[in-house]
């Protein structure tokens, strides 16, 4: 199962390469192109970056492709949640692909990444596999977690992605204390604390920004405006909505957060800062196509007219279609066989996630106390364990 899982994915992540070959364009892949960012950045004490961006036919071909996937997806997450394989909370990114293959663009697996519960494609971009992803939602013991997570606690380690956390804006504390480590070991890297609009009215983020300002940390505070904070839009819930302001005295930039290239240039932008002057807040204008969770239609606060509007004029995946075709990188037909073979590489995953077992029962005494504490009542012995639980 496993060795099938690599060589789809080695094959599916060889196919922008595979475009440029046969379109006679393999040698100038990785040769420089130049693109201005769909919006101006603006910005709060700080000048921005340039609206120019450097690109190439490669990069290109590959954000299409890790776009298209990550759609993918998402859009078969929803399809097993109504199917009940998946259970309890489960929170989609569709449309909002372009915040987290812009940010990998533009940074590489030392740099950590923190966010909320809505971290299916941020842990893909991670280097997460699918098989991983789905296992994890269907509760199955391949999944990133164990399968004891679900949709809500993706976890990456090894590929600096420290979760998807449940309590609204409390990961940003944990990725200060992140950019706190990064800062005493020297390592050149920095930690991109993410959250939503909703969350960037909670006081531990303004608590933590504070400390990491004191202590110049390498933290760069990402607000994902979705502009709806579950099902309460950002005028109703917020004083001042213009979340790359709130530090004060901490610069921040508004991005167009459905522009992969103008994500790309803010995040090696923030990083370049970070390193150097301590703490950003980046704000990302993204949107969801989805609700706030499966259970809200999303169709009660805002019409379906915004949606569809938002999907025709500013749909992430979309602009990058344009790109590639207005520079003759690929055809139609190729972006389109690129899309059936995400496709077919998504509906395999759920069938190895399908197969995956269940996890054995004694999995849920495991990570719950540290061996060695010796009390009578929370010794390392599980019958000791289960002995104070009711």
């Amino acid at each position: 199962m496993a060795q099938l899982t690599r060589r789809a994915a080695a094959l599916n992540k060889s196919l922008p390469a595979a475009i440029l070959a046969a379109r006679g364009l393999a040698t100038a892949s990785t040769s420089p192109i130049t693109v201005e960012t769909s919006l101006p950045f603006t910005a709060h004490k700080i000048d921005p970056p340039s609206r120019s961006v450097e690109t190439s036919s490669q990069e290109l071909l590959t954000f299409f492709r890790d776009m298209a996937l990550m759609r993918r997806m998402e859009i078969a997450a929803d399809s097993l949640y109504k199917a009940k394989l998946i259970r309890g909370f489960c929170h989609l990114y569709d449309g909002q692909e372009a915040v987290c293959v812009g940010m990998e663009a533009a940074i590489n697996r030392k740099d950590c990444i923190i966010t909320a519960y809505r971290d299916h494609c941020i842990f893909l971009g991670r280097g997460g596999t699918l098989l991983e992803a789905f296992a994890e939602l269907m509760g199955r013991k391949d999944g990133c977690s164990k399968g004891k997570g679900g949709s809500m606690h993706f976890y990456k380690k090894e590929g600096g992605f420290y979760g998807g956390h449940g309590i609204v804006g409390a990961q940003v504390p944990l990725g200060c204390g992140l950019a706190f480590a990064q800062k005493y070991s020297k390592d050149e890297s920095v930690t991109f604390a993410m959250y939503g609009d909703g969350a960037a009215n909670q006081g531990q983020l303004f608590e933590a920004l504070n400390m990491a300002a004191l202590w110049d940390l390498p933290a760069i505070l990402v607000c994902e405006n979705n502009h709806y904070g579950m099902g309460t839009a950002e005028w109703r819930a917020a004083k001042s909505p213009a979340y790359y302001k709130r530090g004060d005295y901490v610069p921040g930039l508004k991005v167009d957060g459905m522009d992969a290239l103008a994500v790309k240039q803010a995040c090696k932008f923030a990083k370049e800062h970070a390193l150097k002057n301590g703490p950003i807040i980046l704000e990302m204008d993204t949107y969801r196509y989805h609700g706030h969770s499966m259970s809200d239609p999303g169709s009660t606060y805002r019409t379906r007219d915004e949606i569809s509007g938002v999907r025709q004029e500013r749909d992430p995946i979309e602009r990058i279609r344009k790109l590639v075709l207005a520079h003759d990188i690929a055809t139609e037909k190729e972006l389109k066989d690129t899309e059936k073979e995400v496709r077919k590489e998504v509906d395999e995953a759920i069938a190895q996630a399908k197969e995956s077992p269940m996890p054995d029962p004694s999995e849920l005494f495991t990570n719950v106390y540290v061996k060695g504490l010796g009390t009578e009542s929370f010794g390392a012995d599980r019958k000791e364990v289960r002995t104070v639980l009711p």
